[in-house]
């Protein structure tokens, strides 16, 4: 169209965007900066739930309570590292998948929240 720029190119990563729409935090504003507790909760129940399993399942498994989890999948409370890997060894769920998925979802909330856009800018490094 005459008189207006091309929008500028942009790498959107679309499941990450749908989960994060799918679960929101609880009460929180979306101009407020999650914790990473919140994140890495959303993650694990996105991946429990996934996998059809459920919350009594899974806290048997890593031999934790079941409220003690549904704690943790809500960012309620702030789970060790020796937990937070008990709970991805239940779920067959890397670690490190668990810190990537989590670095996605921190970029989209950021770029939400500066650009108006929910995705991910892609970068070279």
């Amino acid at each position: 169209m005459v008189g207006m720029e091309p929008e500028q190119g942009r790498v959107i990563d679309f499941a990450t965007a749908a989960k994060s729409a799918r679960t929101p935090a609880r009460g929180a504003d979306s101009t407020e900066p999650r914790l990473l507790r919140q994140i890495y909760g959303e993650i694990l129940r996105d991946e429990r739930r996934d996998q059809d399993r459920s919350l009594e399942d899974v806290a048997r498994t890593v031999g934790m309570s079941k409220q003690y989890l549904s704690e943790v999948e809500r960012g309620r409370k702030e789970a060790s590292s020796e937990m937070l890997r008990s709970v991805c060894d239940a779920l067959e769920l890397p670690m490190e998948q668990l810190l990537a998925r989590g670095i996605r979802r921190m970029t989209a909330h950021r770029t939400l929240r500066t650009t108006g856009h929910a995705g991910v800018e892609l970068c070279a490094a």
